[in-house]
């Protein structure tokens, strides 16, 4: 999957179930070049979100969620995903 396509399907699906504010996704692929498991086919995101819904959760209850909102990408086409909550 080309990396845009990807960046606005995860964008989709998260707005699509969680109330947010405002929502950041940039390719940060280029920190995994020379990695051995690094593949061109999987990518690097950093997400941040801006959810009122979400800052009254623990760090670990927002992880999970986004992880299963997420988890076909998360099989196929993500490497690496960092998580901003504010």
């Amino acid at each position: 999957m080309e990396i845009n396509k990807l960046i606005e399907l995860v964008e989709k699906k998260i707005l699509d179930q969680i109330k947010i504010d405002g929502i950041k996704i940039e390719d940060k692929s280029f920190l995994h070049q020379g990695h051995k498991e690094n593949s061109k086919n999987k990518f690097h995101l950093k997400i941040s979100i801006f959810s009122k819904e979400l800052m009254n959760k623990s760090k670990v209850e927002v992880t999970k969620k986004i992880y299963k909102i997420l988890q076909i990408e998360m099989k196929e086409y993500i490497h690496s995903l960092q998580l901003i909550i504010n």
